[in-house]
């Protein structure tokens, strides 16, 4: 297994495990990979210190594996503690308004907040992926490694490759399930994550390629409901793999635009680092196709914790407690899957 800790020349390093392992054109075996959202720190502008990561990930993560058999969670179990909120809603809120504060200066559009929480663990992460298997996530099987596993419900995904094709589909607009989403705010914050996402995909795309055949349909996912887009286009011939992650990485639906300004003032907010959370997760193919989801609705199991992050896309006419109350309109449905208290 590769595991990585150090952002600069990651995807260069994946690329060259892969070729001295011979993975490419070999029969029957997938790679998982898990791309922690820490691996931002390559592409930020601003010297200001990077917040503590709250539990100890790589940064990057990779394992050959046979393709089968499919994982199956074979009678593990887990015990879950009360979930404790490193933010509590006073300073949430104050993050948020700093975020429009940077709006209103024009040096963002848009930046996605996210909070943490953590719960003491016993027991099988194989166990609390079983419990997140009627949420129907991208990434069902848990990736795990040196004391640390990574457990996702997402249904996000960040970035696949079929042949020449390479799509993302953003997610941005959340109501509880059932109820539609709609409104000015929504549909704001969704187009400008589907803008940058097109302009991240044309780096490298085939010119003219990039379109956006799917824009704001309604979905129900992860026990909520969301708007969704899919914007795909033409791969260039000579594009690597490490061109593709470095275009596209991180997500542009967690973070913001414009990215790079988006992921410094990120920093500057959030108390505790995003862990396993606003990264990737899925598999590569020997063939060079990928499948892989964002890191939203994910969890992180070392030391004898679990850590949970959730939280949102904030715009000018945002409001903090209506961003709050969203961001526990996402988490709901997962912290009830796996049990556990939330504590104010």
């Amino acid at each position: 297994m590769l595991e990585l800790r150090e952002p600069e020349g990651a995807f260069q390093a994946l690329e060259s495990y892969l070729e001295s392992e011979g993975f490419w054109g070999r029969a029957d075996v997938v790679a998982d990979l898990y791309l922690g959202y820490g691996l931002s720190a390559a592409i930020r502008r601003e010297r200001t210190p990077l917040p503590p990561e709250p539990c100890p990930l790589p940064l990057l993560a990779c394992a050959i594996r046979p393709e089968r058999p499919a994982w199956k969670a074979a009678g593990s179990s887990y015990e879950l503690g009360g979930w404790e909120r490193s933010w509590d809603d006073e300073s949430y809120g104050a993050a948020i308004e700093a975020v429009r504060t940077e709006i209103a200066l024009g040096n963002v559009y848009q930046a996605n907040l996210v909070q943490h929480l953590s719960a003491p663990f016993a027991g099988d992460p194989d166990a609390l992926a079983a419990s997140l298997a009627p949420l129907h996530p991208l990434v069902s099987r848990p990736f795990s490694g040196r004391g640390w596993a990574v457990v996702s419900a997402s249904p996000e995904l960040f970035l696949s490759r079929r042949g020449d094709r390479l799509a993302t589909m953003p997610i941005k607009g959340t109501r509880p399930a059932g109820v539609d989403v709609e409104g000015s705010k929504d549909a704001a914050e969704h187009v400008m994550i589907v803008d940058l996402e097109r302009n991240d995909l044309a780096r490298v795309c085939e010119p003219g390629s990039v379109s956006w055949p799917e824009l704001m349909a309604s979905r129900e996912l992860a026990g909520v409901s969301h708007l969704v887009s899919r914007v795909e286009g033409t791969l260039r011939g000579d594009a690597s793999l490490a061109e593709i992650l470095a275009a596209m990485f991180p997500g542009g639906s967690i973070t913001g635009a414009p990215k790079i300004a988006a992921v410094d003032l990120i920093a500057s907010l959030e108390p505790v680092g995003r862990g396993a959370s606003m990264g990737a997760l899925g598999v590569l193919r020997p063939d060079g196709d990928f499948e892989l989801a964002l890191t939203i609705r994910t969890f992180a199991v070392a030391e004898g914790h679990a850590h949970f992050w959730v939280g949102g896309g904030i715009v000018w006419d945002s409001e903090p407690e209506a961003e709050i109350e969203e961001s526990w309109v996402k988490a709901r449905p997962i912290l009830a899957a796996v049990g556990g208290l939330v504590h104010a």
